[in-house]
């Protein structure tokens, strides 16, 4: 890697700011990094923030890269499917595929952060100046203002490239915007979300199935848990941010406890801390964020959250954020120190996923609180897995394609429509897979879908 020296800030050290700093650092790039936050690694700022995240093949592949996937695999807890719960307690597993390997992975945001800052700082390449909130990118005079967070301190820094991995409330997206608004959208979702938490057992254990997502789907809203390390559960509530059943509605003791009695009875008993948490924990908003372009000439780019945010109901969004830093490596590897192309073909190559993606997680909510429990839906899961034997190069599950392999998002959803239009004629009037008819199955996989090159899970 004999390339010069060149300085490169990025603002913000999150997940996706921190491994790109990995990256570049092992190019030879000397990394600035302004980060608003403490240091994670000192002060616990976890409290209230979705605080583990499921990590895919997307995000492994950029893992393994860099040589960081031994030591992250410690961190992880497997996940085979979705744990239905309907409000009679009654649990059914969704699996994720039909293959051992198709899992997802639950993964603690924080020490994955963690090691990819200590990984970043250990290369000698790299400086992460924390408390930091950047506030104005200049352009014209490539500086950059920031303000000490526990001072009220401003300050000003040149810089010579400033790459945006500042997250949905990005300032560098703010500043590339005020030099040319083709778009910029913040698309609010009108629902919102809260943290919870279910404890391990009186036994130290986990207290519901560990190898699993659960879901307690209820229409308009609904509660999932993941699992950690510890043997706890994470538990998110989303619901409206208005309405009849809504964080406004819910609004005192009595009210929180009567909607999960009636609603989420099985889960109660296991939420000790139920009513603090619920008025302690801050209301996470979630929203899509939209814009292009994503760079400004030879000067920023934008990848992460700060160009695509969306909302987590795939499981995304690291692990787009994550394949971005891939792309962004690649084309600094193709295009040797010219950064208007290095820019530009990773906003070309990406702004389109980025889209789609967002797209597919706003779907895939609706999927997750409503359509798991529809019996014409878990038949069209079922026959899509059969389809998947049938033809392996050709019909793979819309939810496979993105977490299980590494084809273009743009390209699996376009796919997923063509599918979902064959499941839908084979499964009208049907009720068991046994009604269908594989022959013609076949016809219109063969009339409808090319092959496709597939790069599979390989953790």
């Amino acid at each position: 890697m004999s390339q010069p020296k060149e300085k490169i800030t990025l603002i913000g050290a999150g997940l996706v700011g921190s491994l790109c700093a990995v990256f570049l650092a092992r190019r030879g790039f000397n990394v600035e990094i302004f980060e608003r936050r403490p240091d994670m690694r000192k002060e616990d700022i976890s409290a209230g923030r979705s605080i583990n995240l499921a990590l895919a093949n997307r995000g492994i592949y950029p893992l393994q890269q860099i040589g960081l996937m031994d030591q992250v695999q410690a961190m992880l807890t497997p996940m085979k499917g979705r744990m239905i719960h309907d409000k009679s307690g009654n649990q059914v597993l969704q699996p994720y595929g039909h293959r051992p390997e198709e899992v997802i992975y639950s993964v603690s945001r924080g020490d994955l952060n963690k090691l990819c800052m200590d990984t970043a700082e250990n290369s000698g390449n790299v400086t992460i100046h924390f408390n930091q909130r950047c506030t104005h990118v200049d352009f014209n005079n490539l500086s950059l203002t920031v303000e000490n967070e526990i001072t009220g301190q401003v300050s000003h820094h040149p810089f010579e490239r400033v790459i945006g991995t500042d997250g949905s409330a990005s300032a560098v997206r703010e500043a590339i915007h005020q030099h040319t608004t083709e778009k910029n959208t913040v698309e609010p979702l009108g629902h919102s979300y809260k943290e919870l938490s279910i404890p391990p057992g009186e036994n130290g254990d986990f207290q519901i199935e560990p190898e699993a997502l659960h879901i307690w789907p209820r229409g308009g809203y609904m509660v999932i848990a993941l699992p950690n390390r510890d043997k706890s559960f994470t538990v998110t509530l989303f619901m409206p941010n208005s309405g009849e059943i809504s964080f406004e509605s819910i609004n005192d003791e009595e009210k929180l406890i009567n909607f999960f009695k009636n609603d989420f009875p099985d889960l109660l008993p296991l939420l000790p801390e139920l009513t603090r948490d619920y008025f302690e924990n801050p209301t996470g908003s979630l929203a899509t964020v939209r814009c292009s372009p994503w760079h400004l000439e030879d000067k920023a780019l934008l990848i992460g959250d700060a160009a695509h945010a969306v909302v987590p109901f795939h499981g995304q969004g690291m692990n787009c954020g994550f394949e971005d830093v891939s792309e962004l490596d690649a084309q600094i590897q193709k295009y040797q120190g010219d950064w208007l192309s290095i820019f530009s073909e990773t906003e070309r190559l990406r702004i389109d996923n980025g889209n789609a993606i967002a797209d597919m997680a706003i779907e895939n909510y609706i999927e997750m609180r409503d359509s798991v429990n529809n019996p014409q839906f878990i038949l069209k899961k079922q026959l899509a897995f059969e389809l998947e034997k049938l033809c392996p190069d050709q019909f793979v599950p819309r939810y496979s394609m993105v977490m299980f392999h590494r084809l273009p998002y743009a390209e699996a959803k376009a796919r997923g429509v063509i599918q979902n239009q064959i499941l839908e004629q084979l499964t009208t009037g049907k009720q068991t897979i046994e009604e269908v008819d594989l022959e013609y199955a076949k016809e219109l996989i063969d009339k409808n879908l090319s092959h496709v090159e597939l790069n599979p899970t390989t953790n």
